[in-house]
């Protein structure tokens, strides 16, 4: 590893968790109760809601360790191992986690945002990693795509992104059957504007205390 660049510790040990969880839930407990018990639930925040064990505002981040199938669960890991150890290498491991943690939570309030009332659980850690991947466009986007009008190229390569990202997400939700969760669109959008609002402030977080 070449000197002063540090290892992606925060990264690994959040791809690591997420794979922990999703085998002990295979293990130990029911497809459905895991995915009710774990999964944002936008109706629970707009009604009162009964039966469940992890409070409502934990589930934003309880959602990111379930997923639908191991299909969904690798290419999703693989994605935040790609692109997070690169971005934790730049921006230290307190803004990576702080990057996770709002990514996960504004891509729980984007998803809220078009449907308050929808009882469907939303599963899946692509949330907090479109924000990881807004920052990884940002930083790491390769110079050979042209401005639209006023929009810089660097915004430009993160817009195509997300959607080839939201894309994918689709395709694995079609091809596992759906399952009994939602991936949702809302919450890739809410997710990847979460990494693009973050990416300077975390870098000027990152440099003040290095």
């Amino acid at each position: 590893m070449a000197a002063g660049v540090r290892p992606a510790r925060l990264t690994y040990t959040i791809a690591a968790l997420t794979v922990l969880a999703h085998i002990a839930w295979l293990l130990f407990t029911s497809d459905g109760f895991m995915t009710e018990q774990l999964g944002f639930i936008p109706l629970r925040f707009s009604a009162e809601a009964q039966g469940f064990i992890v409070p409502a505002w934990l589930t934003p981040l309880t959602a990111t360790l379930a997923h639908g199938d191991f299909f969904h669960l690798g290419f999703n890991i693989l994605m935040l191992v790609y692109c997070g150890r690169s971005v934790e290498a730049v921006l230290g491991t307190g803004p990576m986690a702080t990057l996770y943690v709002i990514g996960a939570y504004v891509a729980a309030a984007g998803q809220f945002v078009v449907g308050p009332a929808s009882p469907v659980p939303m599963i899946g850690a692509s949330g907090a990693i479109s924000a990881v991947i807004a920052v990884y466009a940002l930083l790491f986007g390769r110079n050979d795509v042209k401005r639209w009008g006023p929009i810089p190229a660097h915004w430009v390569r993160a817009i195509w992104l997300a959607v080839a990202w939201t894309a994918i997400q689709w395709m694995i939700g079609l091809v596992s059957g759906g399952g009994g969760y939602e991936i949702a669109t809302a919450a890739h959008v809410g997710g990847f504007l979460a990494g693009l609002a973050l990416a300077r402030p975390l870098l000027a977080w990152r440099y003040r205390s290095a």
